[in-house]
């Protein structure tokens, strides 16, 4: 996966509490792989477009100044619901980064963990705040910093955040679980060179 160093692009205020990922991506979507053509416009695909597949003018993700936003900041549990990982996919397909929500659904959480986008937890007054200042000025950048664990806007207000040591690692070098697994492909060949043919009988 891709690391995650730093990261300064466009704020998307998503003013949706418990979105869940059935409205990241709806269900019908899942057999879809994630280098399928349009696979992007399956974001928020049914909030975005209407039944014959026009944008909805009133969708902020459709309105010129956050068309090409690639960090989103959301309400109160965000990535909740069923634990799809087509959710994060379609994220890294339209480039976005990173999500800062005060809470998130576990398992969406750690998905994005494990495919490149940095999930940011700041509190519920915090998002609140940064949402705002979006709405007030559409276009506005954000700057993540994940070796200072800071979220900073364009005022120049600066967000602390926390994250485990092991996530920010992986984040920071661009390792998921295969990568970390193949880092001990001498130590497996070695273990399975001298194992037993019939160890586990």
């Amino acid at each position: 996966m891709e690391a995650f160093r730093k990261f300064k692009a466009a704020g998307l205020p998503i003013d949706i509490a418990n979105c869940d990922t059935d409205q990241i991506i709806p269900a019908r979507f899942l057999k879809l792989e994630r280098d399928a053509p349009d696979f992007d416009r399956c974001l928020f695909h049914d909030l975005r477009f209407d039944d014959k597949g026009n944008e909805k003018a009133d969708f902020i993700f459709n309105q010129p100044a956050f068309r090409d936003a690639k960090i989103i900041v959301s309400d109160v549990n965000w990535g909740c619901g069923s634990s799809r990982e087509a959710a994060v996919d379609v994220l890294v397909a339209n480039g976005i980064r990173s999500v800062i929500a005060p809470s998130f659904g576990d398992i969406h959480y750690n998905n994005c963990m494990k495919n490149g986008v940095l999930p940011v937890r700041l509190s519920r007054e915090d998002c609140d705040t940064i949402r705002a200042h979006l709405h007030e000025a559409p276009g506005v950048e954000i700057d993540v910093d994940l070796e200072k664990q800071t979220v900073t806007t364009l005022n120049g207000t600066t967000f602390k955040f926390d994250i485990g040591t092991f996530d920010k690692e992986c984040l920071m070098n661009g390792v998921d679980d295969i990568g970390l697994t193949q880092a001990h492909e001498d130590d497996i060949a070695g273990f399975e060179s001298n194992r037993p043919e019939y160890a586990w009988l």
